[in-house]
């Protein structure tokens, strides 16, 4: 194969990004769409860059030690990247790459030498500033000399850093050239086809200042900002531009001061930024995605200097239609934010009850039909509102503004998810009984009826037990049962605060309630512990597991037989359970034991013999206490015996059914577990057929796409390793709670005056004052816990509830009154505020807290 050394930015696009990285075939391809004016130059290609790499001494050996090293070793980062340079840059450029550079100058006196990794401008990665660019190089020995050093630049300490951030392998990343022909604007900035704050689509930003761009880029100057929406200015900001950068006439560039009365005189006019905007809109269409546009002005024309992909961008939903939308996170609600895999969202679209749409690994309703229709609008923002207050603000922000929903003022009322109230269901613990008599039946029908079924025929079982289970979860009695415990909680919180001024009495008079069996299963691994805590060498054996096989090498131990038996009980009854749920393609804990093993040593560490039967207790004693104490002060109010009378159901009424509301997705779970693993019996079956490479390339794989492979035989290896790399980059993505088809995240406020400044603000789901030390944990197989530490995380669902045991108080960033975090607070007594926005970095672990968990914030005390 023959090296090319440099190539013609004619001669590349989309299709070369190995040969000459992101930045050059991104400029190849701009430089032939039509009506956009590229400055003529050339790539020197990772040819080149390779043959340079050859002849740098001990580069091998570097690049082994740097791959070893830690994100987090800044230290070891700095001065092992720094020797790469000095290496690369010591080698010098090859005298056939050096030949063929300066061969492809054309007699211009200046140039641009720019860096053009092969893994950055990608769709996933911008690399945006993580390697070097020199203007105004001048003469062909110093574009030499500005070669080698972007090449070196490929082992800056931030690039390296943000390779080993984002697993991208230092020895899989290659280093071209761009060398164009210098431009001296007038003007320069940057254009956004997609407000980069807002994500709204439909907006485009520009960035304006005199002279280069580099004074924007560096921060060195506040640019013009226009907005333009529809070809019009929508808003515009005049910067006071104090300084611009110019070139030097001998090579280089220098800052100048600019004059004072034109310091916040624009850089371009309306008509130029409308223009402008509409160039982006043209290169936006060509690369199919927004794009981030570097441009410079000359003499009233614009010159695209460089464009790469928006990465930030959270993808919208994909309907196909031309009308408005608004989104409302799955997540969000689900307690659970990460991105999932395609496997694991085709199974929740399956099983779900209302249609959802997935975008950046994530699921989202389509609540366009219950905010048209008046009918349907107030009892669903109610709802909302009581779910989470800020997905019901960000929502109240779009009808505020009065022209993005349509109006159907005709249309019959459309039914919220979760919708049909308790009607006349009574007040009887057996109701919940036989309901979770029914799933359980159901769920052993499924085990009992799969074993059989292997192959196609597997998945048309599936099919069919899929719609069982939305049956069950459909079932209108137990739709009635949950309302029943959540509008009890309701009406007793209303009307307890306006009779007697207390706030949130629901949240002592619901502790312990009975079949909760997410409070249950916090509970159970404390008896687990007190199985342990006799047997000395068990515990240390348990602090030195890592191998997931463990429960096997239990029984060589005094005591260890018992241990197996208690932690594989447990596990037969909440194995199927992990953070995450949801998601079918997360590890169990019957899959990865290892993950309750910390929560097991610290339930014997923190807690005496019996603790489980005691907190519970406590907690019943606390809720009857409470209830007396209510009754009593209500019947000394005017009408008092009826106000008693009546709180007396309500409070018998949550007490009978807030316990079942955490069973349904207990349920949903438990059904899961079953699907799961007789999917991955068939991706064994693949696997040992040569048709998959890991029986986990499954869950890269829609249900349907899965059905097929095992239909045909034929997998898909490209579709496989696209998936893979698609989510890794969803992965690092921030899902909004409300999002809309233009694209733009709406953020939601809480709009409180009644907390301390500086107080981190939340929504308050379980009463009661703490303070303590705040833990912030982000993976639950990492908890490491004492006496009175606050848990502080993104969000929690069911499969933390072994945790609450152990914490005094519960700070996330995600949740809502009833969700499952919420509940589980309440019934252990914990103070808990939710919702509260970027707690998990604003709070530091280890910092002493006080969450205000009646009242909603948390104060940071040092």
């Amino acid at each position: 194969m023959i090296e090319q050394y440099v190539l013609d930015l004619q001669e590349v696009g989309e299709a070369h990004v190995a040969v000459v990285g992101g930045k050059g075939a991104h400029l190849g391809e701009l430089s032939r769409i039509d009506g956009i004016n590229v400055p003529a130059g050339f790539c020197v290609t990772t040819d080149a860059f390779r043959r340079a790499m050859a002849q740098a001494p001990s580069i091998d050996d570097q690049l082994d030690r740097l791959s070893r090293l830690d994100p987090d070793a800044r230290d070891e980062i700095r001065a092992l990247s720094a020797e790469i340079r000095q290496a690369i840059e010591g080698a010098g450029v090859p005298d056939d790459v050096a030949t063929a550079v300066t061969g492809a100058l054309d007699g211009q006196t200046a140039y641009a030498v720019r860096s053009s990794a092969t893994a950055e401008d990608t769709p996933t990665a911008s690399f945006a500033g993580q390697q070097d660019t020199y203007l105004n190089v001048v003469g062909p020995a110093s574009i030499l000399e500005h070669l080698g050093r972007c090449w070196a630049s490929l082992f800056t300490e931030r690039a390296v850093i943000y390779r080993l951030r984002n697993g991208v392998d230092h020895r899989k990343v290659h280093m071209a050239v761009v060398v164009q022909q210098m431009v001296f604007p007038q003007a320069a900035g940057i254009l956004f086809t997609a407000d980069p704050v807002t994500g709204n689509r439909k907006v485009t930003t520009v960035d304006a200042g005199f002279g280069l761009g580099e004074a924007l880029v560096s921060g060195l100057v506040n640019p013009d900002v226009f907005t333009v929406r529809d070809g019009q200015i929508v808003a515009k900001t005049v910067g006071a531009k104090r300084i611009a950068i110019h070139a030097q006439p001998a090579g280089g560039t220098r800052e100048v001061a600019i004059d004072p009365s034109r310091q916040e005189q624009p850089a371009l006019t309306d008509a130029q930024a409308v223009r402008l905007a509409r160039l982006g809109r043209r290169i936006e269409a060509h690369f199919g995605r927004p794009q981030d546009i570097e441009w410079c002005l000359i003499d009233d024309d614009f010159r695209i200097v460089q464009s790469r992909p928006i990465t930030t961008l959270f993808p919208v939903p994909e309907i196909g239609d031309a009308e408005n939308h608004v989104y409302i996170s799955v997540g969000h609600q689900q307690m659970m934010t990460d991105a999932m895999k395609p496997l694991g969202i085709s199974m929740w679209q399956l099983t779900a009850m209302a249609p959802m749409h997935e975008a950046g690994g994530r699921l989202f309703v389509d609540a366009t039909r219950l905010l048209a229709a008046p009918a349907s609008r107030a009892g669903f923002m109610e709802l909302v509102g009581r779910s989470d207050p800020l997905i019901s603000d960000a929502l109240e922000t779009i009808l505020d503004r009065g022209d993005f929903v349509p109006a159907l003022t005709d249309a019959a009322p459309v039914r919220p998810p979760l919708h049909g109230g308790s009607g006349q269901i009574e007040t009887d613990p057996g109701i919940v009984t036989e309901l979770i008599e029914r799933a359980r039946t159901s769920t052993a029908a499924l085990r009992h009826d799969i074993r059989s079924k292997t192959g196609p025929a597997l998945f048309d079982f599936l099919l069919e037990a899929i719609q069982e289970h939305k049956r069950v979860l459909s079932d209108s009695l137990s739709i009635q049962a949950i309302m029943a415990g959540m509008e009890a909680t309701w009406w007793l919180n209303d009307r307890l605060a306006e009779w007697l001024g207390e706030k949130n009495a629901a949240d002592t008079l619901t502790r312990s309630a009975p079949d909760n069996v997410t409070s249950e299963m916090g509970l159970a691994l404390l008896d687990v512990a007190d199985v342990i805590r006799p047997y000395p060498e068990v515990v240390a054996f348990l602090q030195r597991v890592e191998d997931e096989g463990f429960l096997d090498e239990l029984p060589k131990l005094p005591g260890g037989s018992e241990a197996r038996d208690a932690i594989e009980t447990y596990l037969d009854r909440y194995g199927m359970r992990c953070v995450g749920e949801i998601d079918i393609t997360r590890p169990r804990w019957s899959e990865r034991p290892t993950t309750l093993v910390p929560l097991i040593l610290d339930n014997v560490e923190l807690f005496e013999p019996g603790a489980a039967a005691r907190r519970f207790e406590q907690g019943r004693q606390e809720a009857r206490d409470k209830e007396q104490e209510l009754l009593q002060r209500l019947r000394a109010l005017p009408d008092g015996e009826a106000k008693a009378d009546e709180t007396k159901r309500m409070i018998d009424r949550v007490r009978t059914f807030i316990g079942y509301r955490e069973y349904p997705k207990y349920n949903i779970i438990s059904r899961y577990f079953v699907y799961k693993r007789a999917l991955l019996a068939e991706a064994e079956r693949l696997v040992r057929a040569g048709v998959l490479a890991a029986k986990e390339d499954i869950f890269y794989l829609t249900f349907q796409e899965l059905h097929d492979v095992v239909r045909t035989n034929r997998s898909d290896d490209r579709l496989i390793r696209e998936r893979k790399e698609a989510f890794r980059a969803y992965q690092a993505l921030t899902p909004p709670r409300v999002l809309t088809s233009d694209g733009e995240a709406i953020v939601g406020a809480y709009r409180r005056d009644d907390v301390p400044a500086g107080a981190l603000v939340g929504l308050p789901v379980s009463a009661g004052t703490v303070e303590g030390r705040a833990r912030v944990i982000l993976d639950m197989a990492e908890a490491d816990l004492e006496a009175g530490d606050i848990l502080v995380t993104a969000y929690t669902d069911p499969s933390w509830s072994p945790l609450f045991v152990a914490i005094t108080g519960l700070v996330t960033e995600v949740g809502g009154l009833m969700t499952h975090g919420a509940v589980i607070a309440r019934e252990y007594g914990l103070p808990a505020v939710v919702g509260v926005a970027d707690a998990t970095r604003l709070i530091r672990d280890g910092q002493r807290i006080r969450v205000h968990g009646t009242d909603g914030y948390i104060e940071i005390l040092q």
